[in-house]
């Protein structure tokens, strides 16, 4: 078994997302891999999925874009936030970016995330992901 049960992708490139799927799936560290294009495809993933949260289809993982169109990772977030504690799952967010604006790492700071890595995804990001959000 995986350190991570299931992961969720959230990322409107598909290139990205292959890359990360096929790194993730490489690396042996998740069970299941989702893919959303959007925030919206991912609350509806969440739904989907985690329902009850105790499901090993509900992510414990999300590494969320921060620029996508229709909802981008902030508006993912607030609408999260807004769901119901019981189908929110204990999960790990991650922002990835393209981004070191300033700007854009300081907003970065105040949402409600467990961290946040500038793209691509590496074998070493994993890792370190790994190793401070499941003891691995």
């Amino acid at each position: 078994m995986a350190a991570i049960s299931c992961t969720l992708l959230v990322d409107d490139d598909e290139t990205t997302n292959y890359l990360n799927q096929t790194l993730l799936r490489r690396m042996a560290v998740t069970d299941a891999v989702l893919v959303a294009t959007n925030g919206q495809e991912a609350l509806d993933l969440l739904h989907t999925h985690c329902v009850p949260v105790a499901t090993p289809s509900c992510p414990a993982l999300i590494l969320l874009d921060m620029k996508m169109p229709r909802m981008n990772g902030a508006e993912f977030l607030q609408a999260y936030a807004q769901r119901p504690p019981g189908e929110n799952p204990a999960v790990v967010i991650i922002m990835l970016t393209t981004s070191l604006n300033p700007l854009d790492v300081a907003r970065m700071q105040d949402l409600p995330i467990a961290g946040y890595l500038t793209k691509p995804l590496t074998r070493e990001k994993v890792n370190r992901i790994l190793h401070e959000h499941f003891a691995r």
